[in-house]
């Protein structure tokens, strides 16, 4: 064999002689560039590190670190720039009652700067780059002021659009639109609804309407939607309930009845064609020529029902309607009909488009805009995908010869909110795309209540451990581990997949799988939202396995663990001075 290579060890003897000097003890002063070392780097004397007044002037991420750490007195529960050590027991991503209270405060204080862009100025002398090149300044200071508020005041803010071609395509809608709607989620409309829009819309022209339809409302109850309609009713704002799922099956369902009466209506037809006699035709003629004299009265008491409405418009201004009087809304939930009788009188003064009411569209993604207008066109016009930005450009689609909507590309305004996990939650962030999955689902088991997840999805929880709060909601990991075992979503390791069953559940949480509408203010939630009582367990004498108990538990050691682990221990002979006899196993004594 050939001679060892000691080279890195000769390296390692280099550098360390190179610092700290080699030989007879005496200490290196110089470094490369042939200055001085800091004081703190050689032994100049006492020791002042054993009285920790070592001068620090820099240090490392880690060091930094750890240092902060002391500073705060705690064990790993600093903060270093994004980076946060936490107890993964713990609510990660939850809000306290007082942290909530300070953020509500600040987005009372400064909601007037939550704003959208505005389209700039302009007229027939304005060319084309002239006004893309102001767009795009006003769409650029914009976007400054809101970065502004988000650095200075520490505000969370929805991940609101920020390519000008979509805002484009909204200043497009709300130009060329009589109405503009709003389509808001009725389990939580608030979060959905954009004020300063309302306001945009008013700027543009006073002639034009806002209207908020709140869609999926048949996740609410008769009550629930009852204390939303006095809500808007109260603030003066106009609002229709709508679900485009109910409507798609009452169509279905109407199509099918019209399709059977068709065809016994051509069957009566043909089976009386042959035997109708001249006195029934007679008949028939005297009852056409009444119904065109009743045709003829009702147009003419229409005309001047609409002439007399025309003279109180002129009389008294639409603003001053407005402020003066009360706004009621109803609770009923309208079918397509009847939402289509809406769009056509809501609309009274002149027209964006002679003879035609054009109903603008806009909401947030996955609010159910699209559903929405497939509803009432009776069949499918626009693609439909609960993904949020399907629709990319805006489209006018022709729904009667007199109604004209047109529907804008999915917008996030921005507004604001409490964490990133409630954007998750609430549909305006994409599940699959989430890249942390524990702050969603602790907000989630933070509303649904224990024994409502419990029955829902048929197991049974950890209960908190002694010394905790009996009360708590299960963690993130306690409710993944029991909804990944009880699926069968296992790692290859043997362990539950906890990331793929936290998206199962969130998609729950957001198609109303797992239900909860949020409470206009000043309502008490308890009462606005009650839950159903404890079921019965579906399987009381199963026999749960070792392993799922393992699973569904966690890393958690209670007292009952350390108890096992204590008596089950045995001693390893007899406390007396002595020994065993070899052979015998008999004690003898010494």
């Amino acid at each position: 064999m050939g001679k060892k290579n000691k080279s890195g060890q000769d390296l390692g003897r280099s550098l360390i002689k190179d610092r700290f000097g080699g030989g007879g003890g005496r200490a290196k002063k110089f470094v490369g560039d042939k200055s001085m070392l800091h004081t703190t780097e050689i032994q100049d004397g006492y020791d002042w590190g054993r009285l920790n007044l070592q001068s620090v002037t820099e240090e490392s991420s880690f060091q930094e670190f750890l240092s902060t750490a002391e500073l705060a007195g705690t064990e790993f529960q600093a903060e270093k720039l994004n980076i946060k050590f936490v107890n993964p027991k713990s609510n990660v991503g939850l809000l306290t009652d007082a942290e909530k209270a300070v953020a509500n405060s600040v987005h009372e204080k400064h909601k007037d700067l939550i704003k959208i862009p505005r389209r700039p100025p302009w007229n027939s002398q304005t060319t084309p780059e002239e006004l893309k090149q102001n767009e795009k300044d006003k769409f650029l200071e914009w976007r400054r002021s809101l970065a502004q508020l988000q650095e200075e005041q520490g505000v969370i803010l929805t991940p609101f659009e920020k390519n000008l071609e979509f805002w484009r395509q909204l200043w497009r809608v709300v130009e060329r639109s009589d109405v503009v709607i709003q389509i808001v989620d009725a389990r939580n409309p608030l979060l959905f609804r954009c004020e300063d829009l309302e306001k945009y819309v008013k700027e543009v022209s006073k002639e034009k309407i806002n209207l908020i339809l709140i869609n999926k409302a048949d996740f609410l109850t008769e009550h629930q939607r009852q204390t939303w309609a006095n809500y808007f009713s109260k603030i003066g704002i106009n609002i229709v309930f709508f679900s485009a799922l109910l409507a798609s099956s009452e169509c279905e369902t109407i199509t099918e009845e019209n399709d059977v009466e068709n065809q016994a209506e051509e069957s009566e037809d043909l089976l009386d064609s042959e035997g109708t006699s001249k006195s029934e035709e007679s008949t028939l003629d005297e009852l056409r020529i009444s119904v065109k004299k009743l045709e003829h009265l009702v147009e003419d008491s229409a005309h001047k029902l609409d002439i007399l409405n025309d003279k109180i418009q002129t009389i008294l201004k639409t603003e001053d309607l407005e402020e003066f009087l009360n706004v009621t809304n109803s609770s009923k939930v309208l079918t397509c009909d009847e939402l289509i009788q809406h769009f056509r009188s809501i609309h009274k003064g002149p027209k964006v488009t002679e003879n035609v009411t054009t109903i603008g569209l806009v909401g947030y993604p996955n609010v159910g805009k699209s559903s929405t207008i497939n509803s009432l066109m009776s069949e499918k016009k626009v693609s439909v995908s609960s993904t949020p930005g399907k629709t990319k450009h805006f489209q006018t689609l022709y729904l009667e010869k007199d109604i004209l909507l047109c529907d804008c590309p999915g917008l996030v305004m921005p507004s604001f909110v409490y964490t990133k996990a409630e954007m998750i939650i609430n549909g305006i962030l994409p599940i699959d795309q989430m890249r942390d999955h524990v702050p969603p689902i602790n907000l989630v088991s933070s509303l649904i209540p224990r024994h409502v997840l419990e029955d829902k999805y048929g197991f049974m929880l950890p209960l908190p451990m002694e010394g905790e709060d009996q009360e708590r909601c299960p963690t993130a990991e306690e409710l993944l581990n029991a909804y990944g075992y009880n699926r069968g979503y296992m790692t290859a390791n043997g362990q539950p997949d906890n990331p793929r069953a936290a998206r199962y559940i969130l998609k729950d949480f957001v198609n109303g799988k797992l239900l909860y509408s949020h409470a206009p203010p000043e309502i008490d939630q308890n009462e606005f939202h009650t839950w159903p009582e404890r079921r019965k367990p579906i399987n009381s004498s199963r026999i749960v396995p070792p392993r799922e108990i393992r699973a569904v538990k966690g890393s958690r050691i209670s007292t009952e663990d350390i108890d096992k682990v204590f008596f089950r221990s045995q001693s390893q002979g007899v406390h007396v001075k002595g020994r065993i006899g070899i052979g015998t196993g008999r004690l003898v004594n010494v």
